[in-house]
């Protein structure tokens, strides 16, 4: 394994967390109010999901952790739809409520399953594919400065000129 694998799986675990609370939030929405919101909206959510996402790969494992980073997400997301010109008024808030919880729950199952079973697949392919590289022998280097002059010396050497005036005849 390289010194970059165990970074990965936290890498993939933030992308899967502001994916799903992007969708997620967008489903809820759409499925308690009857209406997705566009625009603006959508952006803004967008950068949240980014935010939510790099929290959640700089979050400890678990699912407790998992389910509080896409809860607070689905909250930010709730409030930064509702900000803009998503009507609430005729959604019910326990149908809201409810639609965000089982997005959280499902979202932190699904997460949580597939980071386990990619930690799963990577241990077999591992066990399966063997060392990624063979180990080198150490080789050590001697310098001998037998009779060689060093580089510089030589370019001194060469560089000044050893013939005088000529001789008067």
């Amino acid at each position: 394994m390289t010194a970059a694998s165990p970074r990965r799986p936290a890498l993939l675990r933030g992308g899967a967390v502001g994916a799903l609370t992007a969708a997620l939030a967008l489903a809820a929405h759409g499925a308690a109010s009857g209406m997705f919101p566009a625009g603006a909206a959508t952006a803004q959510l967008l950068v949240l999901a980014g935010a939510v996402g790099a929290v959640a790969s700089t979050a400890r494992r678990g699912f407790w952790p998992l389910l509080t980073v896409l809860a607070a997400g689905q909250a930010l997301g709730h409030h930064l739809l509702g900000v803009g010109d998503h009507p609430h008024a005729w959604a019910h808030p326990l149908t809201m409520l409810a639609a965000h919880l089982a997005a959280v729950l499902a979202g932190a199952l699904l997460i949580g399953a597939g980071e386990r079973l990619c930690a799963a697949l990577s241990r077999a392919v591992a066990a399966i594919a063997g060392p990624v590289s063979l180990p080198v022998a150490p080789t050590t280097l001697t310098y001998r400065a037998e009779g060689q002059p060093l580089h510089s010396v030589s370019l001194l050497r060469s560089s000044i000129s050893h013939r005088g005036p000529p001789v008067p005849a």
